[in-house]
C-alpha cells in the first residue's frame, strides 16, 4: 500500500463545518484512509496544505466538455438561435480527433480548477473516454441523441449508439467511467423512440439523463400536443425515476418538483449557462426545500464560457436569492454542498465527501490571496470568493492530477496548442 498524507490543511468535513486536519490517502485503493491529527508521519508522501482549504474535488454535474472548441464563437442569442445558426451547424462538422482535444481542453482546465468528476452529454464518446482516462478524471458519459431532422431509419440508429455507448464504456478507465442513457431532451426525441429505447437502457442498469424545462419553448409544445406538463410526459415513457437526473429544470412548476422529490430524480442546475442565453432562474430553493437533489454543472464552454465550478457555485447562490426575492435563499453552505455531494448524488457518483472510506478525489485552495483576506468564514469564501487560480493541488482516484498548480496527467501547452488549431480548422469548415 502506497500513502499519501494531505498535511497542514483546514477540512472541509461532510457536514459543512471546517476542522484543521490532516488527511491520510491510500493511493492504491483510491480511497481516504483517516482524517486527523498528525498523520505525516504514517505516509509513505506527504502533500502540503498549509494555508489552504482541503475539499471534496468538485463535480460538474452537466456539460459537453468537447464544446471548448467553440468557446467565444457563438454568443449573446438565444438558446434556439444559437443552437440552429451557430451551433449544430458547426457541430456537424465535428471529427473524432475535434472531440478528443476539446475533451482534453476540458479536462485540462477542469483540474486546474478542482473538478475531479463530470457528466458530459456529447457524440464520439470513446474519443471522450480516452481523454478522460488519460487526464485521470472521473465521468459519467453518454451519447446525445436527437431525432429531430433524421428519417426512422437514422433515428433509430443514433437511439442504438446511446445504448452501445452505455454498454461498452461503462467500467473503463479502471472504474473511474460510468455511462448513462442521454437522450438530448424531451423536444429533440420523438415520443416513439423514447417508449421503445429507455426501456432498453433500463434493462441495462443504466440512468437516463436529458434536458428538461430549460426554456418556456421545451414547456409550451410538450403541453400543447400531450396536454400535460413536460415532466408528466417524462414519467408517462419511464424518464423520471430514481437515478434519473435532468439539466437545467428552469421552468418547473410546483407539480414537476414534487414529481421529481417523490421519484428520486435529481436535477443539475446551470446558472451561468442559463442566465447568459437569458433561459430563466431555476426555483433551486423551492426544490431545494421539497426534497428535490440538486446538483450544479457548468454546461458546455460555448454557453457559459468556462468549466469553473467556483464560479459557477457563485452564480448559483447569486441567482437563487434573485429568484425567490429573498437574501437568505441557497445560502453559502447549500451551494458549496450541491458542487460536492449535490452534483455526485445527483449524477450518481459516490464521490463529494471527506471522509474515512470515501473515494479520494481531492482539492486544495490556497487561501494566501487579498480576495480571501480575512478568514471570518472559510465556506462563505468557497461559495463567494475563491477563484479556480486559487485550486492549488487536485487529487483523483488517490492520484495526483496537479501538484503546486502543475499539471502532471496532461502537458498543458500541447493540450491548448492542438485544441487551438482543431479549433481553428472546425469552424474553418463550418463556415466555407
Amino acid at each position: 500500500m502506497t500513502t499519501l498524507a494531505i498535511t497542514g490543511g483546514q477540512v472541509l468535513l461532510p457536514d459543512i463545518t471546517v476542522t484543521r486536519a490532516d488527511v491520510l490517502v491510500d493511493q492504491d485503493d483510491g480511497e481516504i484512509l483517516e482524517i486527523g491529527d498528525d498523520l505525516a508521519d504514517e505516509a509513505d508522501e506527504t502533500l502540503d496544505a498549509t494555508d489552504s482549504l482541503v475539499t471534496p474535488g468538485f463535480v460538474n454535474g452537466h456539460c459537453h466538455v468537447a464544446m471548448t472548441l467553440m468557446r467565444g464563437y457563438a454568443d449573446d442569442k438565444s438558446l434556439d438561435a444559437w443552437l440552429q445558426e451557430d451551433i449544430w451547424p458547426t457541430e456537424a462538422e465535428l471529427t473524432p480527433d475535434d472531440v478528443y482535444h476539446g475533451t482534453r481542453l476540458g479536462a485540462l482546465e477542469m483540474i486546474k480548477s478542482g473538478t475531479t468528476a463530470f457528466a458530459d452529454m456529447y457524440f464520439m464518446v470513446p474519443n471522450i473516454a480516452d481523454a478522460v482516462e488519460e487526464a485521470g478524471l472521473r465521468a459519467r458519459l453518454g451519447h446525445g441523441i436527437v431525432t429531430v431532422a433524421s428519417d426512422d431509419e437514422e433515428a433509430r440508429e443514433d437511439a442504438r449508439e446511446g445504448l452501445e455507448v452505455a454498454e461498452a464504456l461503462d467500467g473503463r478507465a479502471d472504474g473511474r467511467i460510468s455511462t448513462a442513457f442521454m437522450p438530448h431532451s424531451l423536444t429533440t426525441i420523438g415520443s416513439e423512440y423514447l417508449e421503445e429505447f429507455v426501456p432498453q437502457a433500463r434493462d441495462l442498469g443504466v440512468p437516463v439523463h436529458y434536458h428538461a424545462n430549460e426554456t418556456t419553448n421545451e414547456v409550451t409544445p410538450i403541453v400543447e400536443e400531450h396536454g400535460v406538463r413536460p415532466m408528466a410526459y417524462a414519467a408517462e415513457r419511464g424518464m423520471v425515476q430514481e437515478g434519473d437526473f435532468i439539466a437545467h429544470g428552469v421552468h418547473l412548476d410546483e407539480s414537476e418538483i414534487g414529481l421529481l422529490a417523490e421519484a428520486g430524480t435529481s436535477v443539475v442546475h446551470c446558472p451561468a449557462s442559463n442566465m447568459k442565453l437569458a433561459s430563466g432562474m431555476a426555483p433551486v430553493q423551492r426544490m431545494l426545500d421539497a426534497g428535490v437533489t440538486v446538483g450544479i454543472g457548468t454546461d458546455g464552454a460555448a454557453s457559459n464560457n468556462d468549466l469553473s465550478m467556483l464560479d459557477e457555485a457563485r452564480d448559483a447562490a447569486m441567482i437563487g436569492k434573485l429568484e425567490t426575492g429573498d437574501a437568505s435563499a441557497v445560502p453559502a453552505e447549500s451551494v458549496v454542498k450541491m458542487m460536492t455531494q449535490g452534483s455526485a448524488d445527483a449524477i450518481g457518483l459516490d464521490v463529494g465527501r471527506l471522509e474515512a472510506g470515501a473515494p479520494a478525489d481531492i482539492a486544495v485552495i490556497d487561501l494566501e490571496s487579498a480576495h480571501l483576506t480575512p478568514r471570518h468564514d472559510l465556506v462563505s469564501h468557497l461559495a463567494y470568493a475563491a477563484a479556480a487560480s486559487d485550486v492549488r493541488h487536485t487529487i483523483c482516484d488517490g492520484q495526483l492530477l496537479m501538484r503546486d498548480r502543475e499539471v502532471l496527467t496532461l502537458d498543458e501547452e500541447a493540450v491548448r496548442m492542438q485544441a487551438s488549431e482543431a479549433a481553428e480548422a472546425l469552424v474553418d469548415r463550418a463556415e466555407s
